[in-house]
């Protein structure tokens, strides 16, 4: 049978034909470019629009969106006001970028109120109240008492003062929570609980009359040993 050979142009025109009717060599779900974005603030249990913050600019973050937010409506703060994509999903974190969560120009958002909030400052009351009985300050023990301390003290005071340094460098650097604020009902359960075990382990570990543990127990096993005068006797 004799060979049919293939013109090279043909051949060149059938895939640049194969080209185009697949649709080019770009990404097929790119996105489109978004000038600008319109956000519509949906209440989160019943569906209804809070306020319509139009003309937002892509590059802008959560935050810019909860302050013009809060100028629309004065009632949600800032501070306290946590946003998100699905009404039961995950808050975006303030400097999320909008693009970054638009798929079109129209974005719905559900605001809900998460309470007053305070800085990670106030978890410094742990290391302080310590401290303060550690230096035995005026006014905490009576004065005419003075004794030595002993080692135990000084050790304890400095695992105790490790331990919450090393937890406010984790807080301030390492766990991310709700952009370095928490909810005032939060704060003071948190705040009843480690204060207060901590004035109490404080108070009684730096008082000038604690006596470790193992020194009252070698008083009692050296009271146990008969003295040499009783081993003599018949």
């Amino acid at each position: 049978m004799p060979s049919t050979r293939r013109d090279p142009y043909q051949t060149l025109f059938s895939f640049s034909q194969l080209l185009l009717n697949s649709g080019g060599l770009g990404p097929p779900n790119s996105r489109p470019k978004i000038s600008y974005i319109e956000v519509e603030i949906l209440d989160h249990r019943t569906g209804r629009p809070i306020s319509i913050i139009d003309k937002v600019h892509p590059s802008s973050t959560v935050l810019d969106l909860k302050n013009r937010f809060h100028k629309a409506c004065p009632g949600w703060y800032p501070s306290r006001t946590g946003l998100r994509i699905d009404p039961n999903g995950p808050f975006l974190p303030d400097s999320c970028v909008m693009e970054t969560i638009a798929m079109s120009s129209l974005v719905s958002v559900y605001p809900t109120d998460l309470g007053r909030q305070v800085g990670w400052s106030a978890y410094f009351g742990p290391l302080l109240i310590y401290l303060v009985f550690y230096l035995r300050l005026s006014n905490v023990y009576d004065e005419t008492v003075k004794s030595r301390r002993p080692l135990v003290v000084h050790l304890a005071c400095f695992c105790h003062s490790l331990h919450y340094i090393k937890h406010l460098l984790e807080t301030l650097f390492v766990h991310k929570l709700s952009d370095g604020y928490t909810p005032l009902g939060n704060l003071l359960k948190g705040c009843a609980f480690y204060w207060g075990f901590t004035a109490w382990l404080g108070y009684y570990i730096n008082h000038p009359l604690y006596t470790p543990p193992y020194a009252t127990l070698g008083e009692e096993e050296t009271s146990q040993v008969p003295a040499p005068e009783e081993r003599q006797r018949p």
